[in-house]
């Protein structure tokens, strides 16, 4: 398997039903014995699916159909019964899956339902627990993607271990070597998918955009980032997830700055104008895809965005730090995850509210549409690209 069980809302088939990812090895049809590869998606039900980690292999009876991914997904294979062999799981895996349990039974002890289902998808990318109408106003306000593990999550915790090194006066060497660290420990308890290891080069290329401030530098680095990680999984470039990551980050280098800079000098403080700026431009340039696959358009996507981004950063921080102490010492992390309570509230709150107005525009979804919102996002763009102040004309 090379993703977690995904429990589907819909009840259909005689019970509820799990959604998982994995690869091809071989299948038999009849005595004859195929061996073969290509990335499937699993319908199963949930009792023996339920628990499996990635890096599992699996033997069971499925009845083969067609997929429903445009993308290189060879075939949905609908499984009948629980697996009938379960290979044991890598050493990092259960190490993951273990912290994954106990960051969630902590962050339920320590805060009310809807919180402690939502803790762990911004931490950590697990909605397992994760209540449906929470997941509903997310989707329909365009904060799903808090919930997913992205660059943003490993830019803060990467700024939060580099500033910590900073603030202890230890030599920039051994605070980057901490922050690999740090980077390749998230990396395993978010589980190593390519959607991870994507955002964790993004997130670190976003890093270096936010720290060194020159575009010039970050570009190469987005442009190398993109090569390697097609190079290494060209099954990304059918990836609706990677093609956002890679507009949102470029957005973040390209067009971000220069939109906070135009807003200062038009008296806006610099962190409500350097949110501002960041929530606009990452709309922008994603708008055509999100267009193109789901047809829906939030009309207070950047307002939402920008009222909940103050939270972010703590909650990702706090979060982290009680992931890590719920494998050791269970009531010190219990009394880390009840700080995150109020953002919590705040941030769920803002998604309720906003999601109750109804904002929102289902247009056509395909290329067509695709295509047309991303002209009006060029259009928009150019309208408010900063100009350069003219020359004053000799009297």
């Amino acid at each position: 398997m090379a993703d977690d069980p995904k429990a589907l809302v819909e009840k259909k088939f005689g019970g509820r039903k799990v959604m998982l990812r994995g690869d091809l090895v071989e299948f038999r049809a009849g005595g004859e014995v195929v061996h073969a590869g290509g990335a499937v998606v699993v319908l199963a039900p949930e009792a023996g699916w339920r628990g499996l980690l990635p890096g599992q292999r699996v033997v069971f009876r499925a009845r083969v159909a067609n997929a429903l991914r445009s993308d290189l997904t060879v075939a949905m294979l609908r499984a009948e019964g629980a697996p009938v062999a379960v290979g044991r799981p890598p050493w990092w895996q259960r190490a993951a899956g273990r912290m994954r349990e106990d960051f969630g039974t902590a962050a339920q002890r320590a805060l009310p339902g809807d919180a402690a289902g939502l803790l762990p998808g911004l931490v950590i990318g697990d909605t397992s627990r994760l209540p449906e109408r929470v997941r509903e106003s997310f989707r329909e306000t365009d904060l799903a993607h808090l919930t997913a593990v992205s660059g943003a999550n490993i830019t803060i915790l990467l700024a939060a271990v580099l500033v910590s090194m900073r603030a202890l006066t230890v030599d920039p060497r051994v605070g980057a070597v901490a922050a690999v660290i740090a980077l390749v420990m998230f990396v395993i308890l978010a589980r190593p998918s390519p959607s991870v290891l994507r955002a964790a080069v993004m997130g670190a290329v976003a890093l270096l955009a936010l720290c060194t401030g020159r575009k010039k530098q970050a570009l190469p680095a987005l442009c190398t980032a993109i090569i390697v990680l097609l190079g290494w999984s060209p099954r990304l470039a059918m990836d609706a997830g990677f093609a956002l990551s890679v507009l949102a980050t470029a957005g973040l280098i390209v067009l971000a700055p220069g939109w906070s800079d135009w807003l200062r000098a038009h008296r806006w403080w610099r962190i409500p104008a350097d949110a501002f700026a960041v929530a606009a431009a990452a709309f922008v340039v994603t708008t055509p895809v999100v267009v193109a696959l789901t047809g829906h358009l939030s009309l207070v996507a950047i307002v939402v965005n920008v009222l909940v981004e103050p939270v972010i950063a703590p909650i990702t921080i706090v979060g982290a730090v009680g992931a890590l102490l719920s494998c050791c010492w269970t009531p010190l992390a219990e009394l880390v995850l009840y700080c995150t309570a109020p953002p919590l509230w705040w941030l769920l709150t803002v998604a309720e509210r906003f999601a109750a107005l109804g904002a929102s525009v289902t247009l056509p979804t395909g290329i067509r549409s695709g295509v047309v919102a991303a002209v009006v996002c060029v259009l928009v763009v150019a309208g408010l690209r900063p100009r350069a102040p003219r020359p004053d004309t000799p009297s």
